[in-house]
């Protein structure tokens, strides 16, 4: 549960990045996405879970290994 908590909470933060520091350039990319169609924000959402899943895959192999 605790593993849990951090990894929510580091989520959170590497999240909280790009408005921190970019915030005008935020605010284009969500106006860009509004003007997105739902299929295409379901491909990047798809490709963006597929993504995460293979960096945890590999990690936990590698580190896993040890």
């Amino acid at each position: 549960m605790e593993l849990l908590l951090c990894v929510i909470g580091l989520l959170f933060v590497i999240e909280g990045i790009p408005y921190f520091g970019f915030p005008d350039k935020m605010k284009l990319l969500m106006a860009y996405l509004q003007e997105q169609d739902d299929a295409a924000l379901r491909v990047m959402g798809a490709v963006s879970m597929a993504i995460g899943l293979a960096i945890i895959i590999i990690a936990r192999t590698i580190l896993g290994a040890s």
